[in-house]
């Protein structure tokens, strides 16, 4: 039979206290779990070897079993010897059980010298990651595969959500992944997708990017909305219509308005998934019209000739 050097399998002194193993098996085991490598037969053997050697190290009487019989026989990590020298019978398992010969020689229900019996060596994922300096234990999962991607919609759509149909491939194969944006989706956000019934072997994450129509300003949930209006509508005044994410909005241009001025309007920009919504500033610009009639030209001139004097 090969001896097991639990120590060595755990990377540890002879000498180190229970705090020093505990920490040797948390690392190794985070690093080999199944968990983590479904299909790594190797990876399987090794978290098996952990285990065993943490079964061992981490009990006190199973421990000094161990080492007496180690210092007794001068023994070192795979030496072989006959356990009938040593007073022992086993029953040999094949490697099929969770711990191996070696380990059932002296701690299994028919050793003769095992003197005592095995406990219960199930270690989850929140064991192995838990937080050890608090002690406090929390769940783990192994992490899927992730694929990130852009999707970049409009102000509207971000404002009323939206569905859409996104054509990407992913390991060479084409894809179509139906996306629900939910309304209130902000610029930066992330959604996920999973793949699975898609054919993909993981989850999109498609990180959301929100344009602005041209004159609008987003800056986090407020707006600020260009409003072209008339010299005369600035100068005395007027009632017109806005249009916003939120609807359009009849609001009244202030008497004598400068160019660049604004007018908030209270909860009347973006909202986000949590509900908040944010501001929209109008400002106005004053501009123009493209043509005039030759009443109206005249009357331009008229003014214009008036100002010089």
């Amino acid at each position: 039979m090969e001896y097991k050097d639990y120590y060595k399998t755990l990377g540890v002194d002879k000498s180190a206290d229970q705090k020093t193993i505990k920490k040797a098996f948390r690392k190794l085991a985070k690093q080999y779990h199944p968990d983590l490598h479904p299909d790594d037969k190797k990876a399987h053997e090794k978290f098996k070897e952990i285990n065993e050697a943490y079964e061992v190290l981490s009990d006190p009487k199973k421990k000094q079993t161990y080492d007496q019989f180690g210092s007794a026989g001068n023994f070192s990590g795979g030496m072989n010897f006959d356990p009938s020298q040593y007073g022992y019978t086993y029953t040999t398992t094949g490697g099929a059980g969770d711990f191996s010969d070696f380990f059932d020689m002296f701690f299994g229900g028919a050793s003769a010298g095992a003197g005592s019996k095995r406990r219960s060596t199930t270690f989850n994922m929140g064991d192995i990651f838990g937080d050890l300096k608090g002690g406090s234990r929390r769940s783990h999962k192994p992490q899927r595969t992730q694929y990130s991607t852009d999707l970049t919609i409009s102000m509207d759509d971000a404002f009323n959500g939206v569905n859409r149909q996104v054509s990407l491939t992913i390991g060479g194969k084409a894809v179509d992944i139906p996306v629900k944006v939910p309304a209130g989706i902000t610029d930066g956000k992330k959604l996920k997708v999973r793949g699975d019934k898609f054919g993909v072997d993981g989850d999109i994450l498609f990180k959301i990017h929100v344009t602005a129509p041209k004159g609008v300003e987003i800056h986090g949930l407020d707006l600020v909305v260009d409003q072209a209006i008339y010299p005369w509508q600035a100068y005395f005044g007027d009632k017109i219509t806005c249009d916003l994410p939120a609807g359009k909005l009849r609001i009244t241009v202030p008497e004598k308005t400068k160019g660049g001025q604004k007018l908030r309007l209270a909860k009347k920009g973006l909202k986000d998934l949590k509900g908040h919504t944010g501001d929209a500033y109008v400002r106005f610009v004053i501009v123009n019209p493209e043509n005039l009639s030759a009443e109206e030209e005249a009357l331009y001139k008229q003014l214009s000739e008036k100002h010089k004097k």
